[in-house]
């Protein structure tokens, strides 16, 4: 469902969701309550730490929505605005995001695990083009928040204009010059307005693209799989056969980026360890995932070693996708084989114990009938 007009949505919506936000966050925090209190000895308290985390973010919703209004106030006139405006609004995303990311980790357990990102020397001066896969919860917020962070960038988000229907993002989001997509046969070229978006970025910008599409799941990568065959595209389709823990990548957006600025520096991520938690049922057994964080692996990949042709890069994307295919393939086989060493050492201590109990049960089974035959002669 696409949202109203621009003045529909500053007019009613944005003054509207401010209270309608605190009222939520006031229903979560009820909601937390009573769960501590009718469960005060669960361990998990699952429905508590959803409801904290609801909380937070309705009232964090709702201070930025005051903190663009704000600012808007401040600098009325669009002309009088310059970079200022762009990085006080960086700086609020940065800290909402921050925060986000350090109260996971108390609620739910959620930690990021970076093994290696490229060295932010390397990319100075120079925009980014960021390709990430899609999957599990929290990704796009984790990648977000380590570009601001770790990289020093300020990313330029490609993400679905329905998201719009959030007077935060909505608000935040399009001051920092993001990319809203209108949903397929809305009669817009997207990679055009992708192209755009790229066009317009400055050296210390990144434009974070989901090649994807949307967050692997078996179901969309089974549906992927039988277009391509029901197309006859069989080379493709044998290459997303290949790469069972990603979707296959849609060239497009890249194209239009790499079209618009061929400058681009590339810089690849790929994540695992919660991207199988695709349904709310799956999400909600796993709570707390303390014991599972999410691993994170960056490649930069240089302007110069990309080929310029338009082919040949759709044949250089789908390469890339193989490579991160088989890095997260590795990263899930070693978590299997710490897993099962677990449970081995895990039963050998059973083991190990209830034969402690064997041997002290031995001796007291033995004096048993010594006992018996004492009291026979007294």
């Amino acid at each position: 469902m696409r949202p109203p007009r621009v003045l529909v949505r500053r007019a009613v919506m944005d003054p509207l969701w401010i209270p309608l936000a605190l009222l939520l966050a006031g229903v979560f925090v009820v909601v937390a309550v009573t769960g501590v209190v009718v469960a005060p000895l669960a361990r998990r308290r699952r429905v508590s730490r959803l409801a904290l985390f609801g909380a937070l973010y309705m009232l964090l919703d709702a201070c930025l929505v005051v903190c663009c209004g704000c600012l808007w106030l401040r600098y009325p006139l669009a002309s009088r605005r310059g970079d200022r405006w762009i990085d006080l609004h960086t700086s609020l995303l940065r800290r909402a995001l921050s925060l986000l990311v350090a109260v996971s980790r108390p609620l739910f357990g959620f930690r990021v695990q970076v093994e290696e990102m490229p060295a932010a020397q390397s990319l100075t001066g120079r925009p980014l083009l960021v390709l990430a896969r899609h999957g599990g919860p929290g990704d796009s917020f984790a990648i977000a928040e380590l570009l601001l962070s770790r990289c020093g960038r300020r990313p330029v988000i490609v993400l679905k204009e329905s998201l719009r229907w959030d007077p935060c993002i909505d608000l935040l989001l399009t001051r920092l010059r993001s990319c809203f997509l209108p949903a397929r046969g809305a009669g817009r070229d997207l990679p055009a307005l992708i192209g755009d978006a790229a066009r317009r970025l400055v050296d210390d910008e990144a434009i974070l693209l989901f090649p994807e599409g949307g967050n692997w799941t078996p179901s969309r990568y089974r549906n992927a799989l039988a277009r391509l065959w029901a197309r006859g595209r069989r080379a493709a389709a044998a290459r997303a056969a290949a790469n069972p823990h990603v979707l296959p990548p849609q060239p497009a957006g890249m194209l239009a980026c790499l079209a618009a600025r061929p400058d681009l520096e590339v810089v690849l991520v790929a994540h695992t360890g919660l991207d199988d938690l695709v349904t709310p049922a799956q999400i909600w057994a796993a709570l707390p995932v303390s014991g599972r964080p999410m691993v994170m692996r960056w490649w930069h990949l240089p302007a110069a070693d990309r080929p310029i042709e338009a082919e040949l890069q759709q044949d250089w994307l789908d390469v890339q996708w193989a490579v991160l295919d088989s890095w997260i393939d590795a990263r899930k086989a070693a978590r299997q084989r710490a897993e099962a060493s677990s449970v081995a050492v895990s039963a050998q201590a059973v083991q190990a114990v209830e034969a402690v109990q064997a041997a002290d049960a031995e001796p007291a089974a033995e004096s048993e009938p010594a006992a018996d035959a004492t009291a026979g002669q007294g």
